[in-house]
């Protein structure tokens, strides 16, 4: 398996942010539109929060409150784990499994660079897996 560092990962895919005013109704509007489990939660362009699917579903959805008036001040875990760019994904996939959690943020000096998710692990699997099988059919056609 290649060892692939965050910051290659991240690379070129901006996290979606929003602030502690957001409203629930806005925030899962805006991951829906972009495909994404999660929201990061700035303010003055720090990290001080994250959003996911999960809080949408247990903070807000079972907890019957309203997503045109909740804020993500309410909802979001404060002050959630983060992991710098140079660091290998595999210990972001160990962070993630060891928190019980699914995304991390990839953080630099305080300020989001982007996020991972236990799905890139999957979709990193699966390029090679394809790769594997590419190599496998070139060299059965080579020899048959």
């Amino acid at each position: 398996m290649t060892i692939r560092s965050l910051r290659s990962i991240v690379a070129g895919s901006a996290p979606i942010t929003g602030s502690r005013v957001t409203t629930v109704l806005d925030a899962a509007l805006l991951m829906k539109k972009t495909g994404k489990g999660a929201l990061l939660i700035l303010e003055d362009r720090k990290l001080v929060g994250i959003f996911t699917e999960r809080d949408a579903l247990f903070r807000v959805i079972a907890a019957r409150r309203d997503p045109n008036t909740t804020t993500m001040s309410d909802v979001m875990t404060p002050h959630p784990q983060t992991i710098h760019p140079d660091e290998p994904f595999l210990n972001a996939m160990r962070v993630m499994h060891e928190g019980g959690f699914r995304h991390v943020p990839v953080v630099r000096n305080g300020h989001p660079v982007g996020m991972v998710s236990a799905r890139d692990a999957l979709s990193l699997e699966w390029d090679e897996l394809a790769l594997e099988l590419g190599r496998r059919q070139q060299i059965g056609e080579s020899l048959g």
